[in-house]
């Protein structure tokens, strides 16, 4: 490929804010790849954050970017689609901005199916704040608020996604580099709302409370619960419970939010004429 994605980078900016062995420069990289792939101009594209570590995000992207407030990045995303569906609009969240804080926006942007890619960087653990655990965070799993493990079961944000009416979910793992830029580049093809979560490393919280001490461990967590969506379909109700999915995992053929509007206006038109 050719380095034409770097211009969707702010290379002055670097090096990354985020630790040693963070997926999050991973994901940014995969965005800029499926954009430059499009043929997007990076002053045709919105990004919208929050807080938390991939909070940073828009810090390195040569794109338009609103900062908003914790759980806020879907609410901003909407106005600005609602406002110019001819945008590409990409809101980046962590787990705990996109499903704890922000889960209700999460719910509206999926029921509405307005045109966003929800990238979200699941690293099952609040990263910034000192590892609290998530709405992600697995039963049993540990973080500095569940010391003798978790007593809540951990939101599938790819089935709440589908079950609220989202036209794209996918999955991909920050090991399965390949598998990720092909999800991103159909999800921001999709008119629809999309969510694409991203299985990414938290060594210095997560991983280190949970036998995953080293980003080479984390890495190699991913690598191997991670199973094409094909594959996995494949496997015992034993394995699957060992593993899961990646790829484009749902999708739903439904008009999207700036279809449905335009017509709406165009039948308002029509009665005042």
């Amino acid at each position: 490929m050719s380095r034409s994605y770097r211009k969707y980078l702010l290379h002055d900016k670097f090096p990354l804010f985020w630790c040693g062995g963070c997926g999050n420069g991973i994901i940014i990289a995969s965005l800029a790849r499926a954009l430059a792939r499009l043929g997007v101009e990076p002053h045709r594209v919105v990004a919208t954050t929050g807080i938390g570590c991939f909070g940073k995000a828009d810090d390195y992207l040569a794109t338009n970017s609103i900062h908003g407030t914790h759980g806020r990045a879907l609410a901003f995303a909407s106005g600005v689609k609602g406002a110019n569906p001819d945008l590409t609009v990409v809101s980046l969240m962590g787990d705990g901005d996109c499903a704890t804080i922000g889960g209700n926006h999460f719910l509206h942007a999926a029921r509405r199916n307005i045109g966003i890619t929800a990238i979200v960087s699941n690293n099952l653990n609040y990263g910034m704040t000192g590892g609290q655990y998530s709405a992600t965070t697995p039963l049993g799993e540990y973080s500095s608020t569940s010391l003798y493990g978790n007593p809540e079961e951990g939101f599938d944000l790819c089935e709440v996604a589908r079950a609220a009416g989202a036209s794209l979910v996918a999955r991909g793992t920050v090991y399965h580099v390949g598998v990720l830029d092909r999800a991103l580049e159909e999800a921001l093809q999709n008119p629809g709302f999309s969510l694409v979560e991203v299985m990414s490393s938290c060594p210095v919280h997560y991983g280190r409370r949970n036998r995953l001490p080293s980003p080479v461990d984390m890495m190699n967590h991913w690598k191997t619960r991670g199973v094409p969506i094909s594959r996995f379909a494949k496997l015992s109700p034993e394995k699957q419970m060992e593993h899961f999915p990646i790829g484009v995992l749902h999708r739903r053929d439904r008009d999207d939010f700036a279809t449905r509007y335009r017509r709406i206006q165009q039948d308002a038109g029509g009665v005042r004429s």
